[in-house]
């Protein structure tokens, strides 16, 4: 079983007090730093866009609830090159960043090139850069970057649209990091059905608007989108940069998009935090079959399992004491989380979810991560979940990669 850990650099009110912004960029490279010593094998970094409390004020705000904002990392390469710089170990990912903005796909993949370019100039250098990748949970950070509805039938069609949009990018983005000549007219088209839509209702009204539109007496059968990425050929600079020091990770569990960009180059996946343990495995089954050849055999922990750790091991406690103290800390944390979330995330998905935390002391808590995962899963360990002590945090990763790990890998023989 494998250790990551994911730093959310999250700037929310804890207990009514927000550390300042220098204070979150501190703490994340005290745990970082630690995180290293302590042997996880990758650090996961959260990326965000815009101020998530302006964003309160707008018409239809998409977290209309957030308290604070949802992440300071807005500019993941920079933070990477910090973070290789201040570590020896640990490889460096994003969890997850979005497509969608700052310059969307052609921009992203000539970012990469070049961070790899540069960090690959070490001959010796083996640490790899991982790039998650989505279309992004809080859509109003893409839309300053265009991606909005252009007409009446994009807005008809748009949360079924926004994921054709996501595919269309990823395919650019995935071409180019190959070094391909690229042109928009041999991109993916988008073509509607009544496939993409949830219900008959949702996809009539598409159709209406397509009607409305193009003066049409009859409803279509599929509905064709223009790209929105429209360009001539073109290709990324720097071009020779080892491709040997990138991972790629989709951000997605739709299984047509995961067999798709494992046609142009090996993608791994993301397991969302609410994925329930059907799906999971299901992806594990298809990804057997449709991971690109070129990466090798499918194994399991290609698929990063996200959970969040309330562990406390905290001196002059008794071990009820202590689970008593970390039942606490996940109900405040988790209740703050999911009523941030709220109307963000679709409810049938959040009561069919596997439960994504593990909480308890030392004993308890590797005892449910043996129960409930693979021997050879990867977990990535959240600890600075709606926890600004910097310390503390600290601690319970120290306890749970020297106490608990040991003891998980004793009860998994």
């Amino acid at each position: 079983m494998d250790f990551d850990i994911f730093l959310s650099i999250a700037q929310t009110p804890v207990d009514g007090i927000t550390p300042d912004e220098n204070t979150m960029y501190s703490n994340f490279f005290e745990q970082l730093e630690s995180a290293d010593s302590l042997g996880f094998g990758t650090a996961w970094v959260a990326q965000a866009h815009l101020s998530t409390e302006t964003q309160k004020n707008n018409k239809q705000p998409v977290v209309p609830h957030w308290q604070g904002e949802v992440g300071l990392c807005t500019d993941f390469f920079q933070l990477a090159h910090l973070m290789f710089a201040r570590t020896k170990n640990i490889e460096v990912g994003s969890a997850v960043m979005s497509l969608l903005t700052h310059g969307g796909p052609v921009g992203i993949a000539e970012r990469v090139g070049a961070f790899l370019a540069l960090h690959g100039m070490n001959k010796d250098e083996k640490r790899k850069l991982r790039i998650g990748f989505s279309a992004g949970r809080f859509e109003f950070m893409a839309r300053p970057y265009g991606i909005v509805p252009r007409d009446i039938v994009e807005e008809a069609a748009w949360p079924a649209l926004r994921g054709q949009i996501f595919g269309e990018a990823c395919e650019i983005f995935l071409k180019l990091l190959n070094g391909e000549i690229v042109n928009s007219d041999n991109i993916r088209k988008t073509i509607l059905t009544r496939s993409n839509f949830r219900s008959d209702e949702d996809w009539q009204s598409v159709q209406e608007a397509v009607m409305n539109r193009d003066s049409l007496s009859q409803a279509p059968d599929e509905i064709r989108i223009p790209n929105r990425y429209i360009f001539e050929d073109i290709k990324n600079i720097p071009q020779s940069w080892n491709r040997e020091l990138l991972d790629l990770i989709l951000g997605s569990h739709d299984p047509h998009l995961q067999k798709e960009v494992n046609k142009i180059r090996p993608v791994k996946v993301f397991n969302l935090s609410i994925t329930p343990p059907e799906v999971i495995e299901a992806t594990h089954e298809r990804m057997t079959t449709h991971f690109n050849s070129k990466g090798g055999k499918w194994e399991r922990n290609y698929m990063p399992r996200t959970l969040m750790v309330f562990l406390n091991d905290e001196p002059n406690l008794s071990d009820s004491e202590k689970t008593e103290a970390a039942k606490q800390e996940a109900k405040e944390s988790l209740s703050s989380y999911w009523g941030a979330l709220e109307g963000t995330i679709d409810p049938n998905k959040v009561s069919k979810a596997a439960d994504n935390s593990v909480i308890g002391n030392v004993e308890e808590v590797a005892k449910q991560i043996a129960d409930r995962f693979h021997p050879n899963d990867c977990i990535m360990t959240w600890f600075d979940f709606f926890n600004h002590d910097s310390p503390r945090v600290i601690r319970n990763m120290e306890a749970f990669m020297n106490k608990v790990v040991p003891r998980v890998k004793e009860l998994i023989k």
